[in-house]
């Protein structure tokens, strides 16, 4: 159904805006009461009070409005004595609101909200609805006859789907991370190593004893911290888990973004899972979508009978790629809506960090469409204004409240200064995917080492622009399905190259500037593409080679941790040095990383299958060298080919412009990593 009514809302006088009141006051809900002979009962008073203050209430319709969370929705509170359940909901073009569930049969009549004023939210306190009980918004409009049970926007816990209530819940928990969150501002600076591991939690392992179930929040917590300290990541990255009604879009498309997905356990559950994780030194991302949200009739869409949280016209409001709804970021209490959700995560959840999803889609008012399936901002550009103002606000507000944590965009166009401060004119995120870096360098190594040498400037091509961003190199989950095959599927040629060209897929990465990004199953070579419906093929690593590729990662991830010069410039041109860029036709790259306080390691990529003697590499000191690390290591089920692991001394030969040279043994397919000992 087509509307294009706009929500009727009170315009205020611009004010300084005060700060938000967050916690739940109690307050008389303005009324003029009938005159009455005796006093009201408790529950009486209880039912006309209002948890939300004027403040809140202004707040919210003007936009600033950040922890509307602790206000909104479902909130069990005892007022007057009375225990109960306060509801508000923002519905500005209904006419009437109930709220329906377990204890009143689902009965529209039984429990109408009252208005607030001409705020558009509709508020009530009903006694003796406690934890635990399921239930609805019935929301008739004063448009079209719509009428609709809708799930509540702001929802702390879910029925699991396909089942689409809300629960009454609170997010109670006694933390035990201390430490962590006291030592977490150290762990994400720009000059800090920062390797992730993105997680789909219900494909990761799953029990298939007991009819293939995905183990829950507490099983993960456990499984999931032994494997990421065996594997030496710092973080994982969880793909969405805000409350989904379809598996299968990965938690992409949700409806419950202030709750963690019922799937696995209660929001308790997965405070405990982060709290396992913090206790063990991991560190927690959320993906987080405020670009899109899905159709369904209980959900957002259409929520009161107009297109209150996305567009009216569709040349806005709809995303022609994934089927979805577009968030209107021009409408105050849309704004307030998201805001609240992206704080609610590092408040309630103590998560670190926030991976915004689809970045470029909501920047562009052109993104995926034809001409004439647009429209233009007021200045005839294709920039969605409303949405960089939002981004923009949305990392002002993260940052003031929470320092300590990084944002993270997902953008893949050339979009300027996008891990910039606001305050230049940046987006204001701490970091971006180097999408560019991903797609160049997996269409690299797609290639058959021959045709490599005419092909060279795709693992070059970055250098002119790697420091132009706080960049995070991904090999991520969009790489591994619909059809694209496994990391380890996409190599070039036979069974032992495709093991070797990973290995050194993976030693490319993590010897360039940038923090790093594994999607899981990668980390051990598995063969079949990602399918969210079965766990990982744990299985293979019975065989050496896979237990070669679990190997290099945790050895490169050491490496990552504890050398110096592999991270403190991730994000800096002083730590970056090309000895050679140039030797296309060996399909060599060479270059030198380098820390604050002097230490260098000169990096040695071999593309081709060929053992390459007495290789010169130009070096800027002499002395001893000592290697690292060999990805063609027989311990990685390599060839063992290179230079004995020993040390070797740099010769007073001149070569690439510097001083010294070492002559070297190029492995086939590998990578030499080799540090400065004086």
């Amino acid at each position: 159904m087509s509307d294009t009514e706009k929500p009727r809302r009170t315009r205020r006088k611009k004010e300084t805006p005060v700060e938000e009141a967050t916690a739940p006051m109690i307050a008389p809900h303005t009324a003029t009461p009938a005159a009455v002979a005796e006093e009201p009962s408790a529950a009486t008073k209880a039912m006309m009070a209002s948890i939300l203050s004027e403040d809140d209430i202004y707040l919210f319709n003007q936009g600033t409005h950040y922890r509307l969370y602790n206000k909104f929705g479902a909130q069990p509170v005892t007022i007057e004595g009375v225990s109960g359940t306060y509801f508000a909901v923002w519905a500005p073009n209904a006419e009437y609101v109930a709220v329906i569930g377990d204890w009143n049969n689902w009965d529209a009549g039984a429990n109408p909200l009252r208005q607030r004023g001409f705020s558009g939210v509709w508020e009530g306190f009903i006694p003796h609805v406690g934890k635990g009980m399921r239930y609805k918004f019935h929301i008739a409009s004063r448009y079209y006859g719509y009428r609709e049970d809708k799930t509540d926007p702001f929802g702390s816990y879910f029925e699991v789907a396909p089942q689409t209530a809300a629960i009454v819940w609170d997010r109670d928990y006694t933390w035990s991370d201390q430490q962590w969150m006291a030592e977490r501002g150290q762990r994400h600076r720009l000059d800090v190593p920062i390797s992730i591991y993105e997680v789909h939690l219900g494909s990761w392992r799953r029990k298939l004893e007991e009819d293939n179930r995905p183990l829950n929040y507490r099983e993960l917590a456990h499984e999931l911290a032994e494997h990421v300290k065996e594997c030496g990541f710092t973080h994982i990255e969880l793909l969405p888990v805000t409350e989904h009604p379809f598996y299968g879009s990965w938690g992409y498309q949700s409806t419950g973004m202030f709750a963690p997905t019922s799937r696995y356990g209660t929001p308790q559950d997965f405070m405990y899972f982060v709290d396992y994780l913090h206790q063990n030194g991991i560190g927690v991302i959320l993906d987080w979508v405020p670009s899109h949200f899905p159709t369904d009739g209980h959900g957002l869409a259409y929520f009161d009978g107009t297109h209150l949280y996305e567009h009216a016209d569709p040349r806005k409001g709809y995303h022609p790629d994934w089927g979805s709804y577009i968030y209107n970021y021009g409408r105050n209490e849309v704004r307030s809506f998201l805001i609240s959700s992206a704080l609610c995560w590092l408040d309630k959840f103590h998560i670190d960090g926030l991976r915004v999803d689809a970045v470029a889609s909501m920047l562009y008012l052109d993104y995926s469409r034809r001409p004439g399936e647009w429209i233009p901002n007021e200045y005839g550009g294709n920039e969605n204004l409303e949405a960089i103002s939002f981004l923009r606000e949305l990392n002002t507000q993260i940052y003031k409240y929470y320092p300590d944590v990084q944002t993270i965009a997902e953008e893949s166009t050339a979009w300027p200064m996008v891990s910039r401060p606001v305050y230049v004119g940046g987006l204001g995120f701490g970091f971006k995917w180097d999408m560019g870096w991903m797609h160049d360098t997996l269409q690299y190594f797609r290639r058959d080492p021959i045709y490599r040498r005419f092909h060279h400037n795709e693992l070059t091509f970055r250098g002119l622009y790697m420091f132009t961003e706080n960049y995070v190199l991904p090999l991520s989950h969009d790489e591994v399905v619909h059809g694209k095959g496994s990391l380890l599927d996409k190599m070039a040629g036979d069974v032992w190259q495709k093991f070797a060209n990973l290995r050194l897929l993976y030693s490319y990465m993590f010897a360039q500037p940038g923090k790093k990004l594994l999607f899981m199953g990668g980390e051990f070579g598995q063969w079949r593409e990602w399918s969210h419906d079965t766990s990982l093929d744990w299985h293979l690593l019975m065989f050496p080679s896979h237990q070669g590729v679990l190997r290099t990662i945790s050895d490169l991830n050491r490496l990552y941790r504890s050398e110096p010069a592999l991270h403190e410039f991730d994000c800096d041109p002083k730590g970056f040095e090309w000895v050679d860029a140039n030797d296309a036709d060996a399909s060599v790259y060479s270059f030198l990383r380098k820390s604050r306080h002097g230490e260098t390691i000169l990096v040695v990529l071999n593309a081709t299958p060929v053992v390459r003697e007495d290789y010169r590499v130009g070096v800027p000191a002499g002395g001893w060298w000592r290697e690292l690390f060999n990805s063609d290591s027989e311990y990685y089920w390599g060839s063992g080919q290179g230079n004995a692991g020993g040390v070797i001394m740099a010769e007073e030969t001149p070569s690439h412009g510097r001083p010294y040279s070492l002559r070297l043994r190029l492995p086939p397919l590998g990578a030499l990593f080799f540090k400065h000992n004086g």
